[in-house]
């Protein structure tokens, strides 16, 4: 065989290989934009179920009594029943530095005075790439001891955002099970479930990690905890109508496997620097709502299902509009697609 017939078949393998590529590309879109077809029901809304992301100014020392008051005024009439504030990072070791919270106990106070139905989990967290080793027992050790001595502090619960767990990862578990031993709440950020067959493996593929979890794992979570947020934002869809099919996707997966006593939240973003321009334009709130409020309605009713904005301080006077007037109240109308 001459090298023009070496070429020749090359070229023919790299665009039947490209060709398959944009036809499972165009069925994705197709799938995920009939999704985001009909009408939610008017009962699919907030039932008070809500969470919020807060920054780690709450607890640095940044924010005073004044500063909770004035959020008690923006939460009160909201769906918001948790708040996760950002109380760490850990260390690399898994160790968790005291002088990162100096002001917990004062929030905690002031937000139980403020907001008394407000439960209050402190945000921990940290990067497991190349970063903290959630396999090493240590290190696992260390980050309990964390745990004991900030849920002292007087928080409600421990709500935990590592990236990227791997799909099946034992140790993600045992820390899980480990960490009731210190509280009653527990919550964790979870990544989007695969929403199609053979997904997880591409994403892995192309990403060198686990972009999606298997039904299977995250099931295993949810058997652990109390709450899970799926973190539904960062889908990189170019278009609001696939990223609303995408949340729509995302919530049905998660109502059909976590049980009606754990709460199932759906992630939407509240923020606006995503890095990519087109995902600015079509992940929005109100689309993340849209999505949420249609596979409700496909699922039934269900007391324990509520949306998580991330995160407080990126929040735009727009993106809470969204969230009371497409979700809370939803009384705003039909949408805008693209």
């Amino acid at each position: 065989m001459n090298a023009r017939t070496v070429i020749r078949h090359g070229l023919r393998a790299l665009a039947l290989a490209l060709a398959a590529v944009v036809a499972l590309g165009g069925l994705l879109a197709a799938a995920l934009r009939l999704q985001f077809t009909g009408a939610p029901a008017a009962w699919a809304m907030s039932t008070g179920h809500d969470a919020l992301w807060m920054g780690h100014m709450w607890v640095d020392g940044r924010r005073t009594e004044r500063d909770v008051q004035e959020l008690a005024v923006r939460l009160r009439g909201t769906g918001v029943k948790d708040v996760y504030v950002h109380s760490g990072p850990f260390e690399w070791d898994g160790r968790l530095d005291p002088a990162k919270y100096p002001n917990a106990r004062n929030f905690v106070q002031w937000m139980h005075k403020h907001l008394p139905n407000v439960r209050v989990s402190a945000w921990l967290g940290q990067a497991v790439k190349n970063g903290l080793d959630l396999d090493d027992p240590a290190s696992r050790a260390n980050v309990l001891a964390g745990v004991a001595a900030v849920m002292a502090q007087g928080y409600d619960g421990v709500h935990y955002n590592f990236e990227p767990i791997g799909d099946g990862d034992e140790e993600f578990l045992d820390l899980l099970e480990r960490t009731r031993r210190h509280t009653t709440l527990l919550s964790t950020s979870v990544p989007q479930i695969e929403p199609y067959a053979g997904m997880r493996l591409a994403a892995r593929a192309a990403l060198s990690h686990d972009k999606y979890w298997s039904r299977g794992y995250f099931s295993q979570v949810v058997a652990r905890v109390d709450q899970v947020a799926v973190m539904t934002y960062d889908s990189f869809l170019p278009t609001q109508s696939l990223y609303g099919g995408h949340v729509a996707r995302q919530a049905a997966l998660g109502l059909d496997l976590v049980p009606e006593d754990k709460q199932l939240l759906v992630g939407v973003p509240a923020y606006h620097d995503h890095g990519v321009t087109w995902s600015d334009a079509a992940e929005s709130v109100a689309m993340a709502a849209e999505g949420a409020r249609l596979a409700l309605s496909e699922h039934g009713r269900r007391e324990r299902f509520g949306l998580a904005l991330y995160v407080d301080f990126a929040a735009t006077e727009d993106d809470w509009r969204e969230y009371t007037t497409r979700w809370v109240t939803t009384g705003s109308g039909g949408r805008t697609l693209s």
